[in-house]
């Protein structure tokens, strides 16, 4: 049995068992890496070390920290109060703010995991406090992120417009753009629709806006709090700084500064999600040094028609990106694209488009960083039941993203 199909199907097996069975999946990962790893794909120790996500295992333990120390000292009432006064009551609105502020941030520059580590704890507060589907809280700060991650500007965008402009092919940025930001858009629409609870269409009673709107005086702890966290904003977004050293730091000078309220803040850190993703992101980490990632892509690019292959690519990119970094697929899928993009009359600007939403829609994963800040983030729900649904959640996704992203943008075009 060749080493590829070794590793393909322990993550399937893992991917199962981790499922099913009340076990954290990142420990079958973390085994699963190192048995296959050295008995089958012939990598040392340090190779399988060098997968570990040390800047996601930052980000989330930065992030989650802060922001529970927000919790503890009664910060994160206010900015939900203040959240509430900005939609008058109407609380079904809040998500929809949430998707446009990401949007924003993303469109003008912000990294998109650093716009979902902004907003997703605050998505999380609201929807515990005000009934709120968490989930459709949750994927909608996603989708905002992405609606928005296409701008000539943003990171995504900058990277795939690079790619492309040093081969033959050319793409409009406005198309990227306006590609991503609709599919999006639709998404979203369609997981309100599904997700949003009928008790959560009236707002809030009377008495609960009144509250909201009329909050108590600040504290000396929530004020230094908003000036960490608007510090936050300002060094990731303005200076392009790593938000979960910034997260950390501005957690220990808050906990330093009130020690009895928050000598156990360190417990509202997510390690179970911490566990789980570090443990899939350093499988997958190693199927791609050991180039098995690679050979699949290219393997499909191969077989069947230009169509029917733009199809296996777009399926290809979403079940990696589900579980790896969407960066590092696209830097990877693209130059993989080419080739079939100038021996055939596929659209250029669709396949590529198509490509780019296929590898980013599916970061709603857990096994992804923005998946998992907001699993992290969650308050008020059976982690287990709710991991379940944003797994269910990203299934849906893998399986309909790539079809509708292909069919409306490759398929009219062929």
């Amino acid at each position: 049995m060749s080493a590829e199909v070794i590793s393909l199907g322990a993550l399937l097996v893992m991917f199962v068992v981790g499922t099913v069975l009340p076990i954290n999946l990142g420990i079958l990962a973390f085994v699963a890496t190192f048995l296959v790893g050295t008995a089958s794909l012939g990598l040392t120790e340090e190779e399988i070390f060098e997968g570990f996500p040390v800047q996601l295992f930052v980000t989330i333990v930065g992030v989650t920290y802060l922001f529970a120390i927000a919790r503890r000292n009664g910060t994160i009432e206010l900015l939900v109060s203040a959240g509430v006064r900005l939609v008058r009551g109407k609380v079904g609105l809040i998500p929809w703010v949430l998707f446009l502020v990401a949007a924003v941030l993303t469109a003008f520059g912000t990294f998109t995991p650093a716009a979902v580590a902004i907003l997703a704890p605050i998505a999380m507060n609201f929807a515990f406090r005000y009934g709120l589907n968490p989930l459709m809280c949750g994927m909608l700060v996603i989708s905002g992120a992405h609606a928005g991650a296409f701008s000539p500007i943003a990171v995504s965008g900058a990277l795939v417009l690079g790619l492309v402009h040093s081969t033959e092919l050319s793409i409009a940025p406005v198309t990227l753009f306006l590609a991503s930001f609709v599919v999006n858009l639709v998404l979203s629409l369609i997981t309100v629709a599904v997700l949003r609870k009928r008790t959560e269409t009236a707002g809030m009673t009377e008495e609960e806006q009144t509250s909201a709107e009329s909050p108590s005086g600040i504290t000396w702890r929530q004020a230094l709090t908003l000036v960490a966290l608007v510090g936050l904003v300002v060094g990731a977004l303005g200076f392009h700084l790593e938000i979960g050293f910034l997260a950390l730091a501005a957690g220990a000078v808050l906990a330093l500064l009130d020690m009895k309220r928050q000598e156990n803040a360190v417990d509202g850190i997510s390690w179970h999600t911490l566990l789980l993703v570090a443990g899939m992101m350093t499988y997958v980490a190693m199927l791609e040094k050991a180039g098995i990632i690679e050979n699949v892509s290219e393997r499909m690019a191969t077989i069947g028609t230009p169509l029917l292959v733009a199809l296996l690519l777009c399926f290809t990119v979403a079940v990696t990106s589900a579980f790896a970094s969407s960066t590092a697929i696209l830097t990877a899928i693209v130059p993989i694209a080419v080739p079939l993009l100038l021996s055939s009359h596929l659209n250029p600007a669709g396949l590529i488009a198509a490509l780019a939403i296929s590898t980013t829609i599916v970061d709603v994963s857990p096994f992804s960083t923005n998946g998992a800040l907001v699993l992290s983030n969650a308050r008020g729900v059976d982690r287990q039941r709710f991991y379940r649904q944003v797994l269910g959640y990203t299934c849906a996704i893998v399986g309909l993203g790539p079809v509708v992203a292909w069919g409306t943008l490759v398929l009219p075009w062929s």
